[in-house]
């Protein structure tokens, strides 16, 4: 059979001889297998050309008829998926069939090729079947056929039985990757998620059940055969049985594109039709009993299976069916934990942990109390968590999620309604014991040892202690007297080793990694009573823990200037936190039993006592831990926390510790300020914050001194501003000198700016705000162009100057707002487009940036320009027709800078970096909505980039961005359907020349807004529209549009006809609906009439689409 219908029978080209063919063999034994970089390099290139050429498919048809070696193979393989998948110049379908039927007669003649080989062969199949599968040929979807495909290999030898197995699993994982339909090649190619979910959809309702009860029926045929599992080709069957039956199960039935790492708490989209199989306990059966008679090797398989099964949504079932299924599941998890064995394998363990926790993330605890077996089923589960806890170093990743288990069974305890009893009372405590003491124990182990301490993982250790803080919380007055026993064992005993003089460093170190533990485990368990209701008497027990925390803090401070234990600090900060949140703050109860205990153990009667203790530590942690990075951040995250408070941000003004730091923030007496001890530029992104805490301790003070005193607040701003004047004085001597220390200079203006930046976002209230704006403008503006001019090129100094800019243009809480007769806002937009200018101009003139440097060197520094134009641009306090009226430049060059940075960015790179993404389309959104007129003046190059990157937003997963592309469309729309209105009235006011200009380059390309009213339309019914109003509102103004050219019609009749024929006058009168009583116009009230329409046809639509059949039976060819 042959590729290329012009060549009948395999013939070398002329120019192509048999040592073309070596020399080919040669270049991929040189890509493949050479260590050598620069032969690699020279034999990719080769290839890469040979990939290109016009004849490179004859050429990979003789290598693979020829080719005498595995690589060579490979290579033909591998650039066949290109040629069948590149979008531009597409292969024939005739060609796309020959290739197919080739590879599957190529398979099955040559069994025991390569794994590598048959692989990408296999993946080449897939591909093919995947991109064609709505090719019809003579009324005939020629690529559906996949189970009549694999059928000659089903019936053949075992090792044909593992290729047709891998070729299900294989296109079944390939229709569900999102990522490949990036190739797609067909009219949707721009829009590569609706087509992938038309295609997943159609191979869901006709092929993906039939595949899996294949594999379920071959599973069983094979489990009773007792294969000999020793045997290599029957191992590799078993296993490729397996991943099918997993790759079926793990379908995105609906089309959620879940992230896999989010997978442990969603359910399994099902479809009904497939109800049968589940119904039928043998499906389950079949699993469990695979699991106890399969190798280790192979049974994480079984059980990733069985994660699968046990998540099957709950609305498959009725009541008692999902009682039943239930009840199966619970027996077959009692049958494994009384057979552990090879739970002994760190992949099964894994894989079971999953099952236990889908038990109660799928099912809720009234319905697991009343399966038979509960009781000894939670003992046994109970048992088995408490022997993982202890061997806390066998797969500790595991531990993730027995925990989810326990937390969301204590979590249930409150709400469970039904009489029999659910035993967590006497489990719970148990789990929660044994994590405790197995932490402990671990300490001496791991210090001993040298092993890798859990405590370095901060990510896992607070995951952990989210988890058992709901279930420290269940029999709460167990937990606090195991932890008061165990503090109070260790914190004596670390008191005694410090008063002792002989003691050795190692007891110290695991009494302190102990109390470390304690530490960070109280703060869970008292973050936990948000969780539950609770008693005076549990508010008492936190009391006792506190106490005890606030005694060990008292220890640990007074031998600062000697020595301390950063991990004991940090667990500190993690307590302190989790106490803020529970007992600081507005809505707490100050007549808390909490408070009485403190009263009577510490002598801290009252909130603002507590709060001075805070305020303690965080300038003692300042003081004697200013260059850990980790503990300053934290410690000045905790200030920032407290400051937001109503009510306690106005008793911390009122503490004398506060107003030392409001008097003396300066290096002298908090270190982390100083310049010339920085490691690098990017480690004082801590003084934002910082600086941000005191700008709101201020504002408090100065709103105050507004009301009683006129004057008093300009003299407090301009105390607290003192040491930054005389920052920004310093760098104005040194920019004012030809030579100065560059390295200073920086760090002072970078220091400088990210203190303004922390003091800019806390003021945000005007009269505040006023001040600082008056402070800085016209004083010190320049010497931050100055900065921008110089270091352009450098992002540690030019994101700060950028961002504090972006700040002080942003009219948060109206805090702009100037008097009448002030210039203010006009000079402000003046000082911002002359630092976009700078900045923009520049930044340009950095030519070639390494991909992997674009976003830190070039692409972030625009994104920022971007927000701080959007910023200005939307805050009402510009009035930007001056500008033009007297024949100022500023918004021009502004807009036009604008234009050059964006036309610098490929459209790949706009929805590849996230927050690009945001700044550039909510930008393009002000500008639609009020600058349309300088939109409409651009070149037809610069409108057709424009629309391009709204059309790809408008697929994009953040729903931000596709809302932002929505409302951008929606402006242009509107714009153009206006300007043709116009044009067609007989009395209609001349044109202005750029609307003339907008309209011509519109009817050049009508393609374009065609393409968006097809996107909108295919968004709207075949994908999870999220944001159904915002797309709505466009979608009026295209139909319109293309209406009058008859393109809606077309589109219309082609969605119609691409329906089954039962199917096509339902979906025909959806359509019918949606245009009732909507007149030609896009008045407020003919959009929200069609907005209503557009609701009753998406769920019309859908409606029409689920109950869609399609499809064969496969029950028989297993006959």
């Amino acid at each position: 059979m042959e590729f290329s219908r012009a060549t009948p029978q395999l013939t070398l080209p002329k120019h192509w001889k048999l040592n073309s063919l070596a020399q080919l063999e040669i270049l991929c034994k040189q890509l493949y297998e050479t260590t050598d970089t620069t032969t690699r390099l020279q034999a990719e290139k080769a290839l890469v050309e040979f990939t290109n050429s016009p004849d490179c498919l004859n050429k990979c048809q003789l290598l693979l008829e020829r080719g005498s070696s595995s690589y060579s193979q490979l290579l033909a393989a591998t650039c066949l998926s290109k040629l069948v998948s590149r979008t531009s110049n597409p292969l024939p379908l005739e060609q796309r069939i020959d290739i197919r039927n080739y590879v599957l007669n190529y398979l099955a003649s040559r069994p025991k090729l390569a794994a590598f080989v048959t692989q990408a062969l296999i993946q080449l199949y897939a591909r093919i079947t995947k991109l064609g599968w709505f090719d019809c040929q003579k009324e005939d979807y020629v690529f559906r056929n996949v189970i009549v495909d694999v059928t000659r290999f089903l019936q053949d030898s075992v090792e044909h039985c593992i290729i047709g197995v891998t070729i299900l699993s294989q296109l079944t994982n390939e229709i569900n990757q999102v990522s490949s339909s990036a190739l797609l090649n067909d009219a949707d190619t721009t829009h590569p998620l609706t087509k992938h979910r038309k295609i997943a959809s159609s191979f869901r309702d006709s092929s993906l059940f039939d595949i899996f009860t294949l594999s379920c029926n071959l599973l069983k045929q094979a489990s009773g055969k007792n294969l000999n599992l020793n045997d290599e080709s029957q191992h590799g069957l078993l296993m490729q049985l397996l991943k099918l039956a997993h790759n079926c199960l793990n379908f995105d039935f609906i089309g959620t594109s879940t992230d896999e790492s989010s997978d442990d708490l969603c359910t399994v989209q099902i479809p009904t039709s497939w109800r049968s199989a589940f119904l039928d306990s043998s499906t389950l059966q079949l699993f469990f009993d695979l699991y106890h008679s399969i190798p280790p090797s192979l049974s994480p398989l079984v059980l990733s299976c069985l994660v699968q099964i046990a998540s099957v949504r709950r609305s498959l079932f009725n009541n008692a069916e999902r009682a039943k299924f239930l009840s199966h599941l619970v027996d077959g998890v009692k049958r494994i934990l009384e057979n552990p064995q090879s739970l002994s394998d760190p992949n099964n363990y894994h894989e079971f942990c999953r099952l236990l926790a889908r038990l109660k993330s799928n099912y809720q605890l009234g319905e697991l109390v009343k399966v038979e077996n509960y009781p000894e089923v939670i003992r046994l589960i109970a048992n088995f968590t408490v022997t993982s806890l202890q061997h806390w170093e066998f797969a500790p990743n595991s531990v993730h999620y027995l925990l989810s288990l326990w937390q969301r069974l204590a979590a249930s305890v409150p709400y469970v309604k039904a009489t029999e009893p659910h035993m967590l009372e006497t489990y719970t405590p148990e789990v929660t014991k044994a994590y405790i003491t197995s932490r402990l124990e671990s300490v001496h182990i791991i210090l001993r040892d040298g092993l890798e301490d859990p405590l370095d993982d901060a990510g896992l250790v607070q995951q952990q202690l989210d988890q058992l803080s709901t279930i420290g919380r269940c029999e709460y007055e167990k937990t606090c007297a195991l932890l008061v026993q165990l503090f109070d064992q260790s914190a004596q005993s670390y008191q005694e080793l410090l008063q002792s003089t002989n003691s050795s460093t190692m007891d110290i170190a695991v009494q302190e990694g102990r109390l470390t533990w304690l530490v960070y485990i109280i703060g869970a368990v008292i973050g936990g009573r948000v969780s539950f209701a609770s008693t005076d008497e549990q508010d008492a027990m936190d009391g006792e823990l506190v106490c005890r925390v606030l005694q060990l803090m008292n220890l640990t401070d007074s031998r600062l200037a000697q020595a301390g234990n950063e991990k004991l600090e940090l667990a500190m900060l993690s307590f302190f936190e989790q106490f803020r949140k529970i007992y600081i703050g507005d809505q707490v109860q100050k007549s808390s039993k909490l408070y009485r205990r403190l009263s009577e153990v510490l002598g801290l009667n009252d909130e603002t006592m507590v709060l001075s203790v805070f305020i303690g530590k965080i300038i003692t942690n300042l003081k004697y831990w200013g260059q850990c990075e980790p503990i300053t951040s934290k410690t000045l995250q905790l200030l920032n926390d407290l400051s937001i408070g109503y009510s306690s941000v106005r008793k911390l003004v009122k503490l004398s510790a506060v107003q030392f730091m409001l008097n003396n923030h300066t290096s002298e007496h908090f270190s982390f300020l100083g310049v010339n001890n920085q490691s690098n530029l990017s480690d004082m992104r801590c003084r934002t914050t910082f600086y941000t805490a005191l700008g709101r301790l201020l504002m408090v003070d100065l709103v105050c001194m507004v009301v009683s005193a006129v004057g008093e607040d300009e003299d407090q701003f301009e105390q607290f501003m003192l040491p930054l004047t005389a920052a920004f004085e310093a760098v104005a001597a040194m920019f004012s000198t030809n030579t100065f220390n560059e390295q200073e200079a920086k760090r002072t203006l970078v220091g400088l700016v990210r203190d303004l930046r922390g003091i800019a976002f806390a003021f945000n209230a005007k009269t505040c705000f006023m001040m600082l704006f008056d402070w800085i403008y016209p004083s010190y503006m320049p010497i931050l162009q100055r900065a921008i001019e110089l270091w352009y090129h450098v992002p540690a100094c030019t994101t700060p100057v950028l961002k504090l800019m972006a700040e002080l243009v942003h009219n948060r809480s109206q805090r702009l707002q100037f008097d009448v007769s002030s210039p203010n806002g006009i000079l402000l937009f003046r000082e911002t487009s002359k630092m976009i200018t700078t900045y923009g101009n520049r930044i340009l003139t950095l030519g070639e940036v390494p991909k992997d440097q674009v976003y830190a060197l070039k692409l972030k520094g625009i994104s920022i320009c971007f927000s701080m134009l959007k910023a200005v641009l939307s805050g009402n306090y510009v009035n930007f027709g001056v500008f033009r009226l007297y024949g100022d430049d500023a918004l021009d060059n502004a807009l036009q800078t604008f234009i050059k940075l964006l036309l610098s960015i490929p459209h790949s790179d706009l929805l590849d970096y996230p927050k690009l993404s945001q700044s550039y389309y909510s930008l393009l959104e002000v500008l639609t909505q009020d600058h349309m007129n300088f939109i409409a003046s651009l070149e037809p190059h610069v409108v057709m980039y424009i629309l391009s990157s709204i059309s790809e937003g408008l697929t994009a997963l953040d729903t931000m961005v596709c809302t932002g592309c929505c409302s951008s469309l929606d402006h242009i729309v509107t714009y153009l359907f206006k300007q043709l209105s116009r044009s067609t009235k007989k009395r209609a006011a001349p044109m202005a020349q750029e609307s003339d200009r907008f309209l011509h380059i519109m009817q050049q390309h009508p393609e374009m807004i065609q393409q968006m009213l097809s996107t909108v339309l295919n968004i709207i019914i075949f994908e999870d529209c999220r944001n159904q109003w915002s797309m709505s509102r466009p979608l009026l103004g295209l139909i319109l549009l293309n209406e009058k050219v008859g393109y809606f019609a077309d589109l219309r009749n082609s969605i119609v006809n691409s329906q089954p024929p039962e199917k096509q006058q339902a979906m025909h009168l959806c359509f019918e609906n949606l245009m009732e009583g909507i007149e030609r116009n896009l008045l407020t009230k003919n959009r929200d009439r069609f907005t209503q329409n557009l609701s009753v046809f998406r769920r019309e639509v859908n409606d029409s689409m689920k109950n869609s059949t399609y499809g064969v039976n496969s029950n028989d060819m297993m006959s």
